[in-house]
């Protein structure tokens, strides 16, 4: 089967939300064919927001399809891509790094002969966190998987892994996805209105599931233009301060939230399964309940630092538009709706001062990532930008 021409669509069935990423969807497809060679062992790579989990669903649902073609209709297909199928595993976590002890539980799960389908697989959406140790216990499994099981690694890219296991692995780096192309999946899939869809995918810059937050959570747009105003805005290291305790603020109330309805979905199931209804935990199961609690913590501590990253993002999006006006490039800007605020900055500064910038960003994002206090990193940054924009 030969790869599609660039620009066509993705085909349909189980692939119809797996856009912009035709050579990596016809890879797949001709692997999962009859006359393709199915490597058991998968490294789905791409940057935040390219699809990685759902090319990966999309593979899993192909590759259990009962007409071998990921038709989308049949009870395999469907099952699949509502994570029901009974020989498809998805291990995804929102804590700072999945455990052993559930990587262990996957290496026992692998070991099972699938019980409905052709393939036991095993989706592991964020191998990026997992430690050494943990890559180890995952590795011989990766090395000597049964016949019929299959494992898909996702992750923002092959250095994220241990060399151990992606060499053992068949990789697929999936691509950014275009704002354009972003915006009709919001349309078709999700009904979204037209100006609006094209709004929120040029913001996301290609992220999929930020742009369908833009479109479908109210004010979440204005408010990223309001950030971008504040950051155009900053003119001394007072105001940077204040603007990073603000930022930092935010993103601990938006994390607690969300943190707090998982941790109080998660304590219901609980209470519910071990038969509890007056809330009374006997001593027996209250170390269980603890873990939940300290579970919770380590969500919200990841939860905030995501926050940040995606802010960061914007941060550079917005220079990135700086530094495209100063040296007269003709690319359509990412931040429209400030353009203004853009070009004033862009004509009272110079190309060497935003190229710093930008560099300046992504050391903030390193840094955050390597467990820097994410204050600091952002007190850091938004000084030095205000001070350059003097």
């Amino acid at each position: 089967m030969s790869a599609p021409a660039a620009g066509t669509a993705a085909p349909a069935g189980v692939w119809a939300d797996v856009v912009g990423q035709d050579a990596a969807v016809a890879q797949f497809r001709r692997a999962a064919s009859p006359e393709g060679s199915l490597a058991q062992a998968w490294l789905i790579t791409g940057p935040p927001g390219s699809g990685r989990s759902t090319a990966a669903r999309a593979f899993a649902a192909t590759l259990q399809c009962e007409q071998g073609t990921g038709c989308g209709r049949c009870t395999a297909c469907r099952t699949t891509l509502a994570s029901t199928h009974p020989d498809v595993t998805v291990v995804a976590t929102d804590k700072l790094s999945i455990a052993k002890e559930e990587v262990r539980s996957l290496v026992m799960t692998a070991q099972r002969a699938p019980a409905t389908g052709r393939h036991r697989v095993l989706i592991v959406e964020d191998a990026d966190r997992m430690s050494a140790g943990t890559f180890n216990v995952l590795l011989k499994s990766i090395e000597e998987p049964p016949p019929s099981t299959v494992w898909m690694l996702c992750a923002p890219s092959a250095e994220d892994l241990a060399p151990t296991i992606r060499s053992r692995c068949r990789q697929v780096t999936l691509s950014i996805p275009s704002a354009a192309v972003v915006a009709e999946l919001l349309r078709r899939r999700d009904g979204v209105d037209e100006q609006l869809a094209i709004r929120a995918a040029r913001a996301a810059q290609g992220h999929i599931g930020l742009a369908l937050r833009y479109a479908t959570q109210e004010g979440a747009l204005a408010a990223r233009e309001e950030s971008a105003r504040t950051l155009l805005s900053l003119r001394g290291a007072g105001q940077a301060v204040l603007a990073a305790q603000s930022l930092l603020d935010r993103a601990t109330a938006e994390a607690k939230e969300h943190a707090d309805l998982v941790a109080a979905e998660e304590k219901e199931r609980f209470l519910r399964s071990a038969g509890i209804e007056d809330g009374k935990v006997p001593p027996a199961l209250r170390s269980q309940l603890r873990q939940l609690e300290e579970d919770a913590k380590r969500r919200q501590t990841r939860l905030v630092r995501d926050v940040l990253d995606r802010y960061l993002l914007d941060v550079h999006s917005v220079l990135r538009d700086v530094l495209s006006r100063q040296l007269g490039a003709q690319s359509e800007l990412v931040n429209v709706d400030v353009s203004r605020e853009i070009d004033e900055v862009a004509g009272a500064g110079s190309a060497h001062v935003t190229l710093d910038l930008l560099e300046a960003v992504q050391e903030a994002r390193r840094r955050i990532a390597g467990n820097v206090p994410p204050l600091l990193a952002i007190e850091a940054l938004l000084a030095r930008i205000a001070l350059s924009l003097r």
